[in-house]
């Protein structure tokens, strides 16, 4: 059996996530200064201080939340699990008179009942532990509690941890209008990172719906804590914050601004989208960095100059009323005619209609949007077809050549 105090210095917390992105969250702990990096799946280990703590909550991309492990132990059964949970002293987190929710995730044999009856049990082992010894009992609130507890069993493991961040960390705070089926901006996050951009070049997405691609691009590119713009964190209402420590993490990160000098662009062809874009953009005080044009992507073509990355989720299923594989081969024939020398991703459920696009992928990678099994695929678009080298090959030997353009001296 594992015990942790709070007087620890250092001590083991777990940052969740997204299916596919455990590697991308344990690249971030590390450059944000993490020890013991440990990646699982959906999941990342990782050991720091209280500072690190609040550090984690406001500036990792993709995280969906930070959990302080208060207790490890083996349970076996429903009994088992009570008496784990009524031997930790909940007076040191949490008051007579405060509230508490709790969240449960159950992968165990032994454990038949569904999370929503180990949420139940674990409730009333902490009722109980409080009224045997104060006579009174803290209530359950799931929409503001001052402590939020997350119970963990897998397999014959129990872990109970606190929840420092409360609400899940995708919930950004710049997002207030959203258009059909946007984007977890965790997982855009997750996906700008994984394409390996860093604000050294152009941006693009063509289909920008409500603008949460770009959002996380930018913010990525200026080096922007990716909660910044976040109300409240559940550990500002633990006995134990410290107000101060907070700030000073705060303003260490706000000191590593930088700013971006390249274009970052959205098209949208409906103009609801734009504006809803614009306004989320604006939101997220990102509007000098950030231009949105009401474009339908297939009648444009790239007017940046250099490198340019391209990443898009392109409407998918029930969102489209035309034909999805013709559709698809528009992307197809948009990106290989129009965007010279740029690097395209794209996200899609729709392995079928990837083969319409009519592009060799170099870059395949497996990851979930909400249910949906997607994958992201990389296309890489060289300086032009054959035409426009040809055409390239011309203009360089033009000043060697006389031409007679016809004028009489």
């Amino acid at each position: 059996m594992v015990n942790f105090t709070s007087m620890d210095k250092d001590f083991k917390m777990t940052a969740t996530t997204l299916f596919g992105l455990e590697g991308v969250l344990a690249e971030e702990l590390k450059n944000l200064g993490a020890q013991d990096i440990k990646e699982a799946v959906r999941s990342v280990s990782f050991r720091g201080d209280t500072g690190f703590m609040y550090k984690a909550n406001i500036a990792l991309r993709t995280a969906v939340r930070i959990l302080k492990p208060i207790k490890v132990c083996k349970v076996y059964d429903e009994e088992d699990l009570y008496e784990a949970i009524q031997k930790i002293k909940w007076e040191n987190f949490l008051d007579a008179e405060g509230t508490f929710a709790i969240g449960a995730v159950v992968n165990s044999k032994n454990f038949t009942s569904n999370s929503h009856y180990i949420s139940l049990k674990s409730k009333d082992a902490i009722a109980d532990y409080f009224r045997h010894k104060y006579h009174k009992r803290p209530n359950v609130d799931l929409k503001y509690p001052d402590v939020k507890i997350h119970i963990h069993l897998q397999k014959e493991w129990l872990t109970v941890s606190l929840d420092s961040s409360g609400d899940s960390l995708h919930k950004r705070g710049y997002r207030t209008a959203t258009n059909i089926a946007p984007i977890n901006e965790v997982l855009a996050a997750g996906m700008v990172l994984l394409s390996g951009y860093t604000g050294e070049e152009n941006f693009i997405d063509p289909m920008c719906g409500s603008g949460t691609i770009l959002i996380e691009a930018a913010m990525i590119a200026n080096n922007i804590p990716a909660n910044i713009n976040r109300k409240l964190f559940a550990f500002e209402k633990w006995k134990d914050y410290d107000e101060d420590l907070y700030f000073t993490i705060q303003e260490s990160l706000l000191k590593k601004i930088r700013s971006s000098h390249f274009k970052i662009m959205g098209f949208d062809k409906a103009p609801s989208a734009v504006q809803k874009a614009l306004a989320n953009v604006e939101n997220a005080n990102l509007d000098e960095f950030i231009g949105v044009h009401h474009v339908n992507f297939f009648n444009s073509k790239k007017e940046v100059f250099g490198n340019t990355t391209i990443l898009f989720n392109p409407p998918y299923g029930e969102r489209l009323n035309i034909d999805v594989e013709e559709f698809y081969k528009k992307i197809g024939d948009t990106l290989k005619n129009n965007y010279p020398g740029s690097t395209a991703w794209l996200i899609t459920s729709d392995t079928d209609a990837l083969k319409a696009v009519g592009l060799r992928t170099s870059k395949r990678i497996a990851l979930k949007n909400a249910d949906l099994d997607c994958k992201f695929v990389k296309y890489d678009l060289y300086e032009g077809t054959r035409k426009f080298k040809e055409r390239k090959i011309e203009t360089d030997i033009e000043p060697n050549v006389q031409v007679d353009s016809g004028s009489e001296d």
